[in-house]
């Protein structure tokens, strides 16, 4: 992150330079541009087109084409200084970011089933952002087989978020009401937040929209007993038709922000039906490599500095953990305090009679013949009495 805030602090020298540069070669051209229009109409008026120019004429116009050569200098000088920026932002960049990342790479991890992984993460991606023609190309140069009802449901949102972005709510209400009762099962108030807006949307036109509003308010009779407060709100809205909601103490009905809320309630809710994540795995991967990145190639140089390469051979595992926040927190998972391992299926958490957790790897590395004494507590027990948990 501390090599992005650099590379973008000189990427904003260089935008402000090139921003003050444009509004000085627009000003001193424009003066030029006068200068020289008054000195042409002032010739015409004294001289003629044919007359000769007197010996103060003469003057006034080599000081005029010297006035000029300077300009151009200047605007040259002052160009040439951008390049100089220029060129110091892709030694920013150079400075800050290693250019080749090879060397975290681990030879042979992907595999005929990863690649087949990737090129099907890769095909859902491109289905989520809507784009469909470079999905179905790389399904035919990959070779994968992509069943065409996958395609489907992303073609449908994407053309319901498309149509929320213009605020048009039509698509979104018709395909809530479609999947009203999954909704309600899932505790979603995307359909009530939907006509909520579409009923906004009637406030704004004022009186002309007010039997269409009352006739509209109907369909908020299925959330009554969830939403009675903001069904209050939007019927006592109705009172300041006539001067206006914009003018009433209802104003905070038409904050913009809400269009945003609801295209992300709408992926959510919607990606929840179809079983999926609401984030791209993808792009989800591709975050988590950015912040780990840096870290994996310094403990790198730092392993073939020492000469310890043998420390990093496992495909499934690396040598340090990597904090990628806690936005990438899915699920718990458990480290053995004894070996420092994370758990895995084969090496399952093992919950002792005591009520510690240790891993079944060091469970078996710690019993001496029938007993096994807690690292934790005195306490003494028999290994076979204690049990696999699951996080």
């Amino acid at each position: 992150m501390d090599q992005c805030v650099t590379v973008e602090r000189e990427l904003e020298k260089v935008l402000h330079k090139f921003a003050g540069y444009g509004q000085l070669c627009e000003r001193g051209l424009e003066e030029l541009i006068d200068y020289t229009g008054g000195l042409k109409h002032e010739i015409l008026q004294s001289h003629g087109q044919d007359a000769e120019l007197s010996g103060t004429l003469s003057l006034v116009l080599t000081q005029c084409c010297k006035r000029i050569k300077d300009t151009v200098q200047k605007l040259a000088s002052d160009h040439k200084d951008i390049h100089s920026s220029v060129s110091r932002v892709g030694k920013a960049i150079d400075k800050n970011f290693d250019s080749d990342i090879s060397s975290v790479g681990i030879d042979g991890c992907w595999q005929a089933d990863s690649q087949r992984l990737l090129n099907e993460v890769m095909v859902e991606h491109f289905f989520r952002q809507g784009m469909l023609d470079v999905a179905e190309e790389l399904c035919q140069e990959s070779g994968l087989s992509v069943d065409p009802s996958q395609k489907e449901p992303f073609v449908e949102l994407n053309r319901i978020l498309e149509a929320l972005k213009v605020r048009v709510l039509r698509p979104a209400l018709e395909w809530a009401v479609s999947n009203r009762e999954m909704l309600i099962a899932q505790n979603s108030s995307l359909e009530f937040k939907l006509h909520r807006l579409y009923f906004i949307s009637l406030l704004m036109g004022g009186t002309t929209n007010q039997r269409e509003a009352l006739q509209y308010a109907k369909n908020f009779q299925p959330f009554a007993l969830n939403h009675q407060k903001d069904i209050q709100v939007l019927m006592g809205s109705l009172v300041y038709l006539k001067q206006g909601i914009e003018n009433s103490p209802y104003v905070h009905l038409l904050d913009a922000n809400q269009w945003a809320d609801i295209c992300d309630i709408f992926t959510r809710d919607a990606c929840a039906l179809l079983g999926l994540s609401v984030e791209s795995p993808l792009s989800v991967s591709f975050s988590a490599g950015c912040v780990a990145l840096p870290a994996l190639i310094n403990i790198k140089a730092v392993i073939e500095q020492r000469q310890c390469t043998g420390v990093w051979n496992q495909k499934d595992e690396l040598p340090i953990e990597v904090d990628l926040g806690k936005k990438c927190w899915y699920h718990s998972i458990f480290a053995c305090p004894i070996l420092r391992q994370q758990t895995t299926d084969n090496n399952p958490p093992m919950k002792l009679v005591c009520g510690h957790i240790i891993s079944r790897d060091a469970l078996n590395k710690m019993f001496n013949g029938s007993k096994l004494k807690c690292p934790y507590c005195p306490m003494e027990q028999s290994p076979g009495d204690a049990k696999q948990i699951f996080f």
